[in-house]
């Protein structure tokens, strides 16, 4: 049974209560037990209630006899408002009315009555004459087809509200999935705009590093110069093919997520290493059983971790070490304090928060902080795959 909008946040047992409160409530206020078969029936009636949900016109017609032996209401216009609400089919509702109503008349017409009580000059047929015969009998009979088609009427009004509920409901989630579409539109032209600015300053930049290192590695006389531009266009070379790359995936259309590919594994630890330009040891453990986002929050550790120390500490030495811990791995950056002077670089000021992060997303833990050396220690830990050993 549908709520009526000021009672629509009441529970639907409350409803139940009500109803079958009501039911008994006019049974035990009308209920002659003496009389057989009618307060069985009536008893019968009220019980089926229960099941009106599930079994509408069934419970209409456990109800049917009641009111056409005593002119019992209040069960079977509950039972008729079920099977108008809860069909589909509008001869349904109008064949319930329409049983409901020649119940109600034929338990006021008397024939029953005249049955009961045989009499030579009153048979059953001038009962059921007199009962349409003359305004009042006609009045009353009216009023009993009035009274079984209410609760039709009502149930067939509720239905018909709660069908214009649930297309308003689907109007409204079609409004919103077409402001979800409008919103990636925008979003996707913000992503274009965005590459192509990616694509006009910062790779024109960064390709002119490139080759500027270049021409001093060709120009230079001291090993240690070329090392140093060799290093510097080997970065500028790398960094222009994830900055392409990543132009190409904000250039992506469509809402499906799309893979930074390839991605960092552990196995190109000892290269980051190497070109980070910094004095670091690594140590790597074998590790077993991590996933692709668990290696590649690793690397992106270790690759902040070197820029920070190249940045913050420079000539300091680093520390790498990844090793299995507690049915995951553990990366750990430490650095010494710096031995030349601090160089101020631009920076975001992000990339531990980022990494913190990620950290998160994988179920793990990340700490940073200075060492009592006067250093600086980086530690992240991130579980390995369910099941894997």
């Amino acid at each position: 049974m549908t709520r009526w909008w000021p009672l629509r946040r009441v529970p639907q047992w409350a409803f139940d209560l009500f109803v079958m409160a009501v039911a008994v409530g006019h049974l035990w206020l009308v209920l002659r037990p003496e009389n057989q078969p009618a307060a069985t029936f009536a008893v019968l009636g009220v019980a089926a209630l229960l099941f009106r949900r599930r079994f509408p016109f069934l419970v209409l017609l456990v109800t049917l006899p009641a009111a056409a032996l005593v002119g019992e209401k209040v069960a079977s216009m509950f039972a008729v408002y079920s099977v108008a609400y809860r069909s589909r089919r509008p001869w349904v509702t109008v064949t319930a009315a329409t049983l409901l109503a020649a119940c109600f008349i034929f338990w006021n017409s008397g024939v029953l009555y005249t049955l009961q009580h045989p009499d030579p000059e009153w048979t059953p047929s001038d009962a059921l004459y007199w009962s349409f015969w003359g305004d009042l009998p006609l009045r009353n009979q009216l009023y009993y087809a009035v009274l079984a088609a209410v609760p039709a009427i009502i149930g067939y009004s509720q239905r018909a509200r709660q069908a214009l509920a649930d297309r308003l409901a689907e109007i409204e989630e079609a409004r919103e999935h077409e402001q979800l579409l409008l919103t990636q539109q925008a979003l996707s032209a913000e992503r274009a705009q965005l590459a192509r600015e990616m694509h006009d300053v910062v790779s024109h930049q960064v390709s002119l590093i490139a080759v500027q290192a270049g021409a001093l590695q060709v120009k230079a006389q001291d090993e240690e110069f070329k090392s140093i531009a060799a290093t510097i266009r080997k970065l500028s070379v790398t960094t222009l093919e994830e900055l392409r790359h990543m132009v190409q995936v904000l250039q992506a259309s469509g809402v499906r997520a799309t893979e930074l590919t390839p991605q960092p594994t552990l196995d190109q630890l000892d290269a980051l290493v190497a070109g980070s330009g910094v004095d670091a040891e690594l140590r790597v453990e074998r590790i077993v059983g991590l996933d692709p986002a668990g290696q590649r929050a690793i690397y992106r550790t270790v690759q902040e971790a070197l820029t920070n120390a190249r940045k913050h500490a420079p000539g300091a030495s680093v520390q790498v070490s990844v090793v299995n811990w507690r049915e995951g791995a553990t990366v750990l950056v430490e650095n010494a304090a710096g031995s030349r002077p601090v160089l101020e670089l631009p920076s975001a000021r992000h990339g531990l928060l980022g990494l913190r992060q990620r950290a998160e997303l994988l179920g793990g833990r990340f700490e940073a902080g200075p060492t009592p050396e006067g250093g600086w220690s980086v530690r992240m830990w991130v579980p390995r795959v369910s099941g894997s050993r």
